[in-house]
């Protein structure tokens, strides 16, 4: 993570809560992504951060990937779909992903938003069309992971989850859980009673005080850490979805010290924010893997990744004009 003047931390605070909230702005996100003087800027943008806008580009991204030795999970970007319609043929780019994967037979997860596929239209259309995903993974013997949200959407996203696994027995459907809110601590608990992978990330999303520890706070890197040795530490299946370095060098050593399985973890990372700390991770032996987004609905991902580091304006700033 960048380090700035002491005197500048509130100013690069002040100015990731700005790109969160922009994030949220579904108003925003229109223009931006379909004003077609706005679009191309956009398009630059992400192009850093994102695998390409078709199956077939994000395929052949994971296909790099895995060649470099780390597993992959490809996720088409899209979320807060409001047309049944829409929410279907969605899905479909979905089922396509997996039979793409599984006829290329690629060491690739799929990743999702249960609202890009119809979980605001009615919860049960997500859960149906949640449901057809993980079985066809099954069937080629994939893991999927769903996305985690907004704060307000996130009893029904854990209610679909649960179900998949209670009424289903789809033992290969993960689910992302976020550190920085405060209810993980509850959450975490009952989550690893279902035996599908646990993704901790730190969180991305812009959450009030009261709610969620707030994102550069020691608070929620002592929870991330806690809650992550917890996992470790049961032999529950998880991913270690941080690039932060001081928490992946004593997470890593707790595993050498406890000599933890490497069939029960692995280490993430996302594509565009550099491959070094991941291919690091790789070669001392840890299980890995690589997170790879495509499509055009990268309003939302791509504003949470300048986010998370605010000195990335000037990448796309550089980025814009090349």
């Amino acid at each position: 993570m960048t380090t700035f003047p002491t005197e500048w931390q509130p100013l690069v605070d002040q100015a990731a809560s700005t790109l969160r909230a922009l994030a949220l702005d579904e108003t925003a996100k229109e223009k931006f992504c379909n004003d077609p003087l706005l679009r191309p800027y956009m398009h630059k943008v992400s192009q850093r951060y994102v695998a390409g806008q078709t199956v077939d580009e994000a395929l052949a991204r994971v296909e790099q990937i895995i060649a470099r030795g780390h597993a992959a999970s490809a996720e088409y970007m899209g979320e807060s779909v409001r047309d049944e319609a829409f929410a279907m043929a969605e899905t479909e780019v979905f089922m396509q992903l997996v039979r793409g994967i599984g006829a290329r037979n690629l060491n690739c997860s799929i990743s999702f938003d249960l609202s890009h596929i119809g979980s605001l239209v009615d919860g049960e259309l997500g859960y149906r069309n949640a449901r057809r995903i993980a079985l066809a993974a099954a069937e080629i013997n994939r893991e999927v992971m769903i996305s985690m949200e907004g704060i307000e959407r996130a009893d029904d996203i854990y209610a679909i989850y649960t179900r998949l696994h209670q009424e289903d027995e789809l033992r290969n459907v993960g689910i992302t859980v976020p550190a920085k809110r405060l209810r993980t601590a509850q959450d975490l608990p009952a989550l690893m009673k279902l035996p599908g992978r646990i993704r901790l990330v730190k969180g991305a999303f812009l959450e009030p005080e009261g709610v969620a520890y707030s994102r550069n706070s020691a608070e929620l890197a002592a929870a991330y850490r806690r809650y992550a040795q917890e996992l470790l530490l049961s032999g529950h299946k998880c991913s270690i979805a941080t690039h932060d370095r001081a928490i992946q060098a004593d997470l890593s050593a707790l595993i050498v010290q406890e000599r933890i399985d490497p069939r029960w973890f692995e280490f993430e990372s996302l594509i565009g924010l550099g491959a070094e700390q991941i291919d690091g991770l790789q070669a001392r032996g840890f299980p890995t893997r690589e997170y790879a987004v495509f499509g055009q609905e990268h309003f939302l991902y791509v504003l949470n990744r300048i986010a998370e580091e605010p000195v990335r304006v000037y990448q796309a700033i550089i980025d814009v004009m090349a």
